[in-house]
C-alpha cells in the first residue's frame, strides 16, 4: 500500500518546517499528495463567563493569521500543498473529522521530547483517536 494524500499537523512553529520537510520527501517518491492543517484554540469554549471583547472578530482575525502562516509554510515546501486548513476546537475530534471528510491516509505530527510534553502531549491524543497511519517526527529541545 502507497501513501497517496499526506496530512501535516502543524503548530506554526518554526519546528513545523520539519515536519513539512519529512512529509514532502515521503510524498515525492510515492507521488502522494500533501497538505496542511492548523488547529486553534476555540476561544468560545475558554471563557464562559462575562467579557468585553467579540469572540467571533478575535476568532477570524486568528485564523486569518493561521492561513497566512501557512501559505508562507507552502511557500517552504517549494512542492504543490493540495489544502490549507484551519480548524478550531479539540485537536482529536477536528483532526478526526478533517483525516475523514478530506480522505487523508497519513498524518505527519511532531512531539517535543521535554519535560512538559512528557505530561501534556497531544500527541498521545492523536495517537488514540487517529483512524490512519501516525508518524510522529521527533522535536528535540
Amino acid at each position: 500500500m502507497s501513501y497517496q494524500h499526506i496530512l501535516v499537523a502543524v503548530d506554526l512553529s518554526e519546528d513545523s518546517k520539519l515536519l513539512i520537510d519529512k512529509a514532502v520527501s515521503l510524498a515525492k517518491p510515492l507521488g502522494a499528495e500533501v497538505s496542511f492543517v492548523h488547529i486553534d484554540v476555540n476561544y468560545a469554549e475558554l471563557y464562559t463567563g462575562l467579557i468585553d471583547i467579540n469572540l467571533a472578530e478575535t476568532q477570524h482575525q486568528a485564523i486569518q493569521a493561521s492561513q497566512k502562516q501557512l501559505q508562507d509554510f507552502a511557500d517552504h515546501a517549494q512542492f504543490p500543498i493540495k489544502h490549507t486548513l484551519v480548524g478550531s476546537g479539540d485537536l482529536g475530534n477536528e483532526l478526526c473529522e478533517t483525516i475523514q471528510e478530506f480522505n487523508f491516509d497519513l498524518v505527519v505530527c511532531g512531539h517535543h521530547q521535554d519535560f512538559w510534553s512528557k505530561l501534556l502531549s497531544s500527541t498521545r491524543q492523536l495517537i488514540n483517536c487517529t483512524p490512519v497511519d501516525l508518524l510522529v517526527v521527533p522535536l528535540k529541545d
